[in-house]
Formats: C-alpha cells, sequence, structure tokens
C-alpha cells in the first residue's frame, strides 16, 4: 500500500510532518518578529546616537572654545567703552545661550526614542493565538477499521470482542494483540 503522504497536495500527513511543519512555522514567526525588533531598535539606536552626539558637541564646545572665545569677545566689548568685567559676563551668558540650545536639540532627540510597539504587539498576538490554540479534534476509528489498515490477522474477527458504539474500542485492539 502507498503511503499517501508523500504526494504533494495531499491532506492526511503524518503526525512527524505535521510537528516538523508546525516548529519550522513557529521558528520561521519568531525569526521575523526577531527582524522586526532589530529594525525599530536600530531605527532608536541612530536617534539616541545623534542626540549623544549634540550632547558631546555641546560639552567640547563650552570646554574647549569658551576660554579663547571669551577672553577676545570680551576684550572686544571692553574696547567699545564697557567695562572689563561686563564684558565678560555678556560673553559667558552668551556661551550659556548657545549650550542651552545645543542641549535643547539633544533633549528633544532623545524623547523621540520609543520602545519597539510593533514587535511587542506582534508578540502579544502571537501569545493569545497560542493560548487559544487547541489540538485538532480526531475521529473516533473503529477497531476493526484499525486492525484492517495495519494487515493484522485479527480483522477476521477472531480475538477482538465486539464493542457497542462510543466505548473505548482501542483499548480493545490493545487487549486483543496482547
Amino acid at each position: 500500500m502507498s503511503d499517501p503522504g508523500k504526494y504533494v497536495g495531499s491532506t492526511d500527513r503524518s503526525i512527524g510532518q505535521l510537528v516538523a511543519s508546525a516548529t519550522a512555522e513557529m521558528s520561521a514567526l519568531v525569526h521575523d518578529e526577531i527582524a522586526l525588533a532589530k529594525a525599530e531598535v536600530r531605527q532608536d539606536v541612530k536617534r539616541g546616537a545623534i542626540g549623544s552626539a549634540a550632547f558631546i558637541a555641546a560639552g567640547v564646545l563650552l570646554l574647549f572654545t569658551m576660554p579663547m572665545l571669551s577672553f577676545a569677545a570680551a576684550y572686544g566689548i571692553h574696547n567699545l567703552g564697557l567695562g572689563l568685567a561686563w564684558s565678560f559676563l555678556i560673553v559667558a551668558g552668551a556661551f550659556i545661550l548657545l549650550a542651552a540650545l545645543i542641549g535643547f536639540i539633544g533633549l528633544r532627540k532623545f524623547k523621540k526614542i520609543k520602545p519597539p510597539e510593533k514587535s511587542i504587539a506582534s508578540a502579544k498576538q502571537t501569545a493569545a493565538v497560542l493560548q487559544k490554540a487547541k489540538p485538532h479534534p480526531r475521529p473516533a476509528i473503529e477497531a476493526d477499521v484499525i486492525l484492517r489498515r495495519s494487515g493484522s490477522s485479527l480483522s477476521a474477527g477472531t480475538g477482538v470482542e465486539a464493542l457497542p458504539p462510543g466505548k473505548d474500542n482501542a483499548s480493545a485492539v490493545a487487549r486483543s494483540s496482547t
């Protein structure tokens, strides 16, 4: 007798084939969800890097250029007729405003970072579907049908008790084969 599970498009597949198919589909689903999470995280990492670069630029600006430019600007303002102390205060205030502006830009970039919402939603949806999954019900098969399929010599009726419909025919077959 030929195996119907070997033909393309066959609806009667063995348990092993069903398990292999389910495993392959679950593996593909997990791989796809990981790829989605990576894509979302990559986008947020890029935003975070831009925000960090803005904060670093603000720090470098304050650290290295402030002394030189402060002295140059303060002496330039002093040459216009304002006192030296007021000249240095004006320059310091200008650098503080510039640093605040760059810090504000960095803060806006950090606020745009979000959790991977699509991945979370997809994972929750998958979990909900898997929780609702129930095994496929199998139709009850009479003992004589099982024996005929297996090619057993017991199929002629010897050794198998006849059970009324609804009783456990599989256990009768198991008792008769021992």
